[in-house]
């Protein structure tokens, strides 16, 4: 899932098409929601 970087709405299009806009906003800058989960690593 993709969000809009000018107004935050998720994308509902295919994005690997080339040449997509936001269909609110027209904006072309795009950001890969991911999830907010913390990761632990053990130091060696």
């Amino acid at each position: 899932m993709y969000k809009c970087g000018k107004c935050n709405k998720p994308i509902h299009s295919n994005v690997n098409t080339v040449g997509i806009q936001c269909e609110a906003c027209g904006s072309k800058i795009f950001y890969k929601e991911r999830p907010n989960v913390k990761k632990v690593t053990k130091a060696r």
